[in-house]
C-alpha cells in the first residue's frame, strides 16, 4: 500500500512543477507560432554620421522609440530596417520586396501599385494618416493666379511619380487637359531650377514650393490642402510573409498603430515635427505644410481604411493604368487587407478613437 501511494507522489510531481512553470512562464503558450528568424521593413533612412537614421512618419517614431524591436525581442524575432534613399525611391522598395531582403515597406501609393501590377504580392495593411500634399507654384512675377491662366503656358512636373495624381484631378476639375500645356518632364530640383532661370512658368511639387518662395523665385498659386487630392504612402507588407506569419504580421501592424496614437496626442507634436524634418526639411517649411489643412492633430494621423483612403487608391490605380505606367489595372480590393488593422485597434482600444473620413 505504500509504494502505491509513493509511485501516486512520484507521478504528481512532474505535473506540479509543469503547472509551476506555466504560471512562471506564462507566454511561453502564448509565442507557440512559427516565426522567422528576423522581420525587416523597408523605410527611407538618411546618412548621418555614418549611421542610417529612419526618416518620417510612423517608422521614425517606431524607429526612435524601439517599439517594434523590444516587442519581436520579446518572441525571439530579431528586427533590422532595410534603408532606402528618398533619391531612388520606389524602385529599390520594389526590388526588395521581390528579392525578399525586406518583408514589409513603408512607401508610396504609385510604386506599391506599380509592384502589384508587375507581379510582387503585397498587401496594404495600415495607412498612414491623411496623405501629402502638393503645391502649384509660378514664377515669382506671374500674372496667372490659377492653372487656367496658365493655359498654353509651359509647367514642370515629374511624371509618373505619386504627386501627379493630384495635378490630373487639378487639371480636370478646371475642365482642361494635358494637352492645354506645355509639360514638361523633369524631377522637382531641375524644375525649381527651370523656374529660377524663367524656362520654365511653372512648378507643380511638394513643400519645397515653399522654400522657392521664400528665397524669391515663386509664388504658390494653388495647394491641395483642403482637397482629397493627396499622395500617400503606408505599411505594405509581402502577402506570402503574412500568410506564413500571421502573428508576427500583427505585431508589426500593432506597433504601427501605436506610432499613429502616439503621433495623434498633441504633447508629442513637436517630436512629430521633429521626426518631419530629417530628411532635410526646415522646420518653417513642415509648420506650414501641415497649417490650414482642415484636420484636427488627431486625425491627421488616422490610420483608418476610411472611404477617402480606398477610394485615393482606386483612382490612384485607374490613373497608373492609363498613363502606362502599369500594364494591368491593380484591383483594389485584392491590395488591401483590414484584418491586421482590425485587430490593432481592437487590442488597442483605438476602435472609435479616429473619425473616418466620408467626403
Amino acid at each position: 500500500m505504500l509504494s502505491i501511494k509513493n509511485a501516486v507522489n512520484r507521478a504528481r510531481v512532474p505535473a506540479l512543477v509543469a503547472i509551476f512553470l506555466s504560471l512562471l512562464l506564462p507566454h511561453t503558450a502564448a509565442y507557440s507560432f512559427e516565426k522567422p528568424e528576423v522581420v525587416r521593413i523597408a523605410a527611407i533612412a538618411t546618412n548621418q554620421g555614418g549611421k542610417n537614421v529612419v526618416s518620417g512618419g510612423q517608422s521614425a517614431a517606431i524607429a526612435a522609440n524601439g517599439w517594434l524591436e523590444d516587442e519581436l525581442k520579446k518572441i525571439g524575432v530579431k528586427f533590422e530596417w532595410y534603408p532606402v534613399s528618398a533619391a531612388v525611391g520606389g524602385p529599390l522598395f520594389n526590388e526588395a520586396l521581390a528579392n525578399r531582403s525586406a518583408d514589409f515597406a513603408n512607401y508610396g501609393d504609385f510604386p506599391a501599385l506599380i509592384a502589384k501590377a508587375g507581379g510582387i504580392d503585397i498587401k496594404l495593411i495600415v495607412p498612414s494618416g491623411h496623405g501629402t500634399n502638393s503645391y502649384l507654384i509660378t514664377a515669382a512675377n506671374s500674372p496667372a493666379q490659377s492653372i487656367k491662366d496658365l493655359k498654353g503656358k509651359r509647367i514642370a512636373i515629374h511624371r509618373g511619380r505619386p504627386l501627379e495624381l493630384a495635378f490630373s484631378k487639378l487639371v480636370s476639375s478646371n475642365g482642361l487637359k494635358y494637352k492645354d500645356f506645355k509639360i514638361y518632364n523633369v524631377n522637382s530640383q531641375a524644375g525649381a531650377a527651370a523656374l529660377a532661370a524663367g524656362d520654365v512658368d511653372a512648378l507643380f511639387t511638394g513643400s519645397d514650393a515653399f522654400q522657392l518662395q521664400d528665397n524669391g523665385v515663386g509664388k504658390i498659386i494653388w495647394t491641395s490642402k483642403g482637397t482629397p487630392w493627396k499622395w500617400r504612402a503606408e505599411l505594405f507588407v509581402r502577402k506570402e510573409f503574412a500568410d506564413k506569419y500571421p502573428e508576427v504580421t500583427q505585431i508589426v501592424a500593432n506597433a504601427y498603430v501605436k506610432a499613429s496614437y502616439w503621433a495623434s496626442q498633441e504633447e508629442n507634436r513637436k517630436e512629430v515635427i521633429r521626426y518631419a524634418t530629417l530628411l532635410g526639411t526646415p522646420e518653417n517649411v513642415v509648420l506650414r505644410d501641415y497649417e490650414g489643412d482642415g484636420d484636427n492633430w488627431k486625425d491627421r494621423f488616422s490610420p483608418l481604411f476610411d472611404p477617402l483612403t480606398v477610394e485615393h487608391y482606386r483612382e490612384a490605380a485607374e490613373f497608373t493604368l492609363a498613363e502606362k505606367l502599369i500594364s494591368r489595372k491593380v484591383d483594389v480590393k485584392d491590395l488591401i487587407d483590414t484584418r491586421f488593422l482590425d485587430t490593432a485597434l481592437k487590442e488597442q482600444k483605438l476602435e472609435a478613437y479616429w473619425t473616418p473620413r466620408t467626403k
